[in-house]
């Protein structure tokens, strides 16, 4: 799963990348004067430590040092310390970053609070079994049954948080396209996909609201040009659900 999602996200990440820089020139943006080539390696070099973060959370996922989530908590002590390398950081404006981070952490626990709520209410009145019986009756077609879900799974990304989202709904979507002949693994990174677009859509978009509170702006102000992002990605996401080989052919390589 791990490898089948990197030509997805490089795919997303070159849409987001295209439209970014339409925008940027449309909107007139200026643009950085121009560096030359021992500047661009005086920038490598000091970027070197920060790059090793890659290295080092990557690594320890594939090894099997640490588990994903405690992944995120060394890129955070690793970061933390990167911070005090780079004198962007000291002792005296800790306490202050500090507070800030935990307001922005309380703000996103509050939301997958709510999500978590919403997930037992949706699992007690048994909507998810009823969603997976309505879609095997509608359809035996693997396109339109594939169509549905997205939607389901792009609706659900919108109001749910990725936690809940995966714990209820993956026993109910992978016996239907496991019937329809689906690899497990490229179901897996079509729910990722379409979850990661919900952390960035309001009302309960955590990632939107991290954003928003790093960037000292407001969720109105973002909508507007966050809308072409939000096309691209589901352009990305309509891609990696018709040609499954974007996320199986690099696993097929190292026989997984």
């Amino acid at each position: 799963l791990f490898l089948a999602g990197y030509i997805p996200g490089i795919l997303t990440g070159l849409f987001l990348m295209i439209v970014a820089s339409i925008w940027a020139k449309k909107k007139g943006y200026k643009v950085g004067e121009k560096s030359s080539l021992k500047q661009v390696f005086k920038t490598f070099i000091d970027a070197i430590p920060s790059l090793f973060l890659l290295v080092v959370v990557i690594g320890g996922i594939v090894t099997g040092i640490f588990t994903a989530t405690e992944a995120s908590a060394i890129a955070v002590l690793y970061t933390l310390i990167l911070g005090f390398i780079y004198k962007e950081i000291s002792a005296k404006n800790l306490p202050q970053i500090l507070l800030d981070a935990s307001a922005t952490t309380a703000i996103v626990m509050l939301l997958i609070g709510a999500s978590m709520s919403m997930s037992w209410v949706m699992s007690y009145e048994k909507i998810p079994q009823d969603i997976s019986n309505v879609l095997l009756q509608v359809s035996d077609n693997k396109i339109v049954i594939l169509l549905i879900i997205n939607l389901i799974l792009l609706f659900v990304g919108i109001f749910m948080d990725m936690t809940p989202a995966v714990l209820i709904f993956t026993p109910i979507f992978l016996p239907v396209v496991t019937k329809l002949g689906m690899d497990p693994i490229h179901f897996g990174i079509i729910m990722v996909l379409n979850l990661c677009i919900g952390l960035t859509t309001p009302p309960v978009g955590s990632v939107l609201f991290v954003g928003v509170g790093i960037a000292k702006t407001t969720i109105q102000k973002v909508i507007k040009p966050l809308i072409p992002l939000f096309l691209v990605m589901i352009f990305a996401l309509f891609l990696v659900t018709y040609f499954p080989q974007l996320s199986l052919w690099l696993p097929s390589l190292f026989d997984l």
